[in-house]
């Protein structure tokens, strides 16, 4: 297989949610020969109040589970799906497969099942409306025993099948279990079968088309109309997703990053935008210091302050080995000569507040340890960094003059981005500050 002449392209529920959207995929498609992997999601909402298809199919496998009818919800499933397929003018009838779902969700064949089955039946529509083959994604992505994705196994088999397909469709979101089950992947996992299918096809490019152009610098909702992100690499666009940024899901970029396939980020309605490349590696050009800016909230910094720690040989491992035990992740520890503090999502802390505490006083007899909550953790990011003298003084100083009080700074060594911790009531006016620093 050529992979000059070979790309992958991925269409999210928005662009997927109507016969008009259908249409507009067709004309993208049909625009570049070399789109023949094509991976759909469900369709999602046509307007604001409307539903997604996914939610109707877990509202139908709720329903089963409490023993209620799910002929109203399922009816209402098969409308969204006979309406694209009347819109487009389609000669086919999905009759035989809104049967066999509809018998397996009322026999409460699964939650992954349910979810599963948007993709599928879009895929259906899809591969007859473009004349591509149909690949079933439970016969070739698969998952082991545990529920982990088997990728060699999957790019293995998944490889050989599409060298028989110069075309196809195949549904976004799951795959199957070793007893030939349905498993899906995370919420937004359409993603991460799309980056599947270009490197099992050995793609030149993964397109990821959604309803915008590509990456912004910053969160639309805090900054007013921020700058679009041209080109990222893997690593910056790890820090941001991880970070908040919601435009890709995080773990799809794993099996592109393996094969060294970039991912174009484009926007089915405006499908002339350039959109964000998303690249293996882009050495610091100097067009802008950052690259980009997110963030969360809901953390909790837990504070431990012992004179002489520093001193005192294990004493972070053994904190560190309560969060464990506790079956706690942290986000950051920063840390001075005498204190040490773990920064740690306040929804998970939350069970196992008191009994943390408890046993850190137990494992290291701290001077004082405390809890503060309210924390938000916003990150700087850029690959021009490290050629960029002065870059934390210039976000401390931005924030400084927007009258925010930093709770945490933190950069790493390799200098790729800044981590800085403020109150919640903080992080919009910092994000704000941050990014008018930069903009220019």
């Amino acid at each position: 297989m050529n992979s000059s002449t070979v790309k992958t392209v991925k269409f999210g529920g928005s662009s997927l949610a109507s016969g008009e959207q259908f249409r507009k995929v067709h004309s993208i498609i049909t625009a570049d020969p070399a789109r023949r992997y094509v991976v759909p999601s469900a369709p999602g909402k046509r307007f604001p109040e409307d539903d997604k298809v996914t939610d109707l199919f877990y509202a139908c496998y709720e329903k089963a589970m409490r023993g209620e009818s799910i002929r109203e919800v399922f009816s209402r499933i098969i409308d969204r799906y006979d309406g694209i397929i009347r819109d487009l003018g389609l000669s086919m009838s999905l009759k035989k497969e809104y049967e066999e779902i509809e018998s397996a969700l009322i026999h409460r064949t699964g939650r992954d099942y349910a979810a599963s089955r948007g993709e599928y039946l879009n895929g259906k529509i899809l591969s007859k409306y473009l004349g591509y083959d149909f690949i079933d994604a439970s016969d070739v992505i698969f998952f082991r025993e545990d529920g982990v994705f088997d990728s060699e196994r999957t790019n293995e088999v998944l490889s050989a099948v599409l060298r028989r397909h110069e075309c196809a469709v195949i549904p976004g979101f799951y795959g199957s279990m070793p007893n030939d089950t349905v498993k899906t992947f995370s919420r937004g996992g359409s993603d991460i079968t799309g980056s599947i299918v270009a490197r099992a096809s050995a793609s030149s490019i993964y397109e990821n088309w959604t309803d915008v152009s590509g990456f912004l610098m910053a969160d639309p909702r805090i900054v007013k109309e921020p700058k679009s992100i041209e080109t990222i690499t893997y690593r910056e666009l790890r820090e941001l997703s991880y970070m908040g940024a919601t435009v890709l899901h995080e773990e799809s970029i794993f099996p592109v990053r393996v094969a060294g396939i970039p991912i174009n980020i484009r926007n089915t309605n405006h499908p002339d935008d350039k959109g964000t490349m998303i690249v293996s590696h882009c050495a610091p050009d100097g067009r802008g210091v950052i690259t980009g800016i997110a963030g969360k909230r809901g953390f909790s910094v837990i504070t431990v302050e012992k004179d002489m720690m520093n001193q005192e040989t294990g004493f972070g491992r053994r904190v560190l080995q309560v969060i464990e035990n506790s079956g706690l992740r942290f986000e950051h520890l920063p840390s001075g000569i005498d204190t040490m503090s773990v920064i740690i999502s306040t929804a998970d802390l939350a069970p196992y507040r008191n009994m943390v505490i408890n046993n850190i006083c137990t494992a290291v007899d701290p001077d004082t340890i405390s809890i503060e909550d309210k924390l938000a953790l916003i990150a700087v990011v850029g690959r021009n960094m490290v050629k960029a003298k002065g870059t934390a003084a210039r976000v401390l100083s931005a924030v400084a003059r927007a009258g925010v009080n930093l709770r945490m700074i933190d950069q790493g060594s390799c200098e790729i981005n800044i981590i800085l911790g403020v109150a919640e009531e903080d992080f919009e006016k910092a994000v704000e500050a941050i990014y008018r620093e930069f903009e220019n």
